[in-house]
């Protein structure tokens, strides 16, 4: 992988939901690690919210986002796993025109390397809707990190070649590239 110096960087606006039933914004490390990630990096935090792990709530405000032009981005963070609870796939997947399949996968390779085959209890997963990327990743703030560090900084880089996903994001003019 490498970047590309002749071609501008691209600001993202990027929204972070954290899905738990016991933090608050205030608690909410991995929320916080996300949108001071993604600031660092000079994308704009469009928004950033707390949910209950709700299946119902969770897929009424990533809608409102997906339909939203100014969230190219939504970075969701928590209930990814296997408890009672935990809903955040089943939430989001039927929102997605297409899934990202590479992401879980190499989410879960990387994250073998810190925390062995307890990666298998991972159910990370991304996709694209209205040219929206989604992204679920565990609730920890070391998932969170590895997430960002390892796969979705580079991707979200426009400079990043050979592929990134600014291309495959926010409305794009009558050529099919993005506005």
């Amino acid at each position: 992988m490498s970047s590309s110096p002749d071609t501008p960087f691209a600001a993202l606006g990027i929204a972070v939901l954290t899905v738990s039933d016991t933090r608050t914004l205030d608690t909410d490390t991995s929320g916080q690690l996300l949108a001071d990630s993604l600031t660092t990096a000079g994308h704009r935090l469009a928004d950033r919210q707390l949910l209950p792990d709700d299946r119902y709530q969770m897929r009424a405000l990533v809608s409102a986002w997906i339909a939203d032009p100014a969230v190219e981005v939504v970075l969701i963070t928590g209930g990814t796993g296997f408890t009672g609870r935990d809903s955040t796939p089943e939430a989001i997947a039927p929102l997605l025109d297409k899934q990202v399949d590479g992401f879980g996968e190499l989410f879960r390779q990387v994250s073998y390397e810190d925390i062995g085959t307890s990666t298998l209890q991972s159910r990370a997963l991304a996709g694209l809707a209205n040219r929206t990327l989604v992204v679920c990743m565990p609730g920890s703030s070391n998932a969170c990190r590895t997430a960002w560090t390892r796969i979705l900084e580079a991707q979200l880089d426009s400079r990043t070649r050979p592929c990134n996903f600014v291309q495959h994001l926010g409305n794009p003019d009558q050529d099919g590239r993005r506005a």
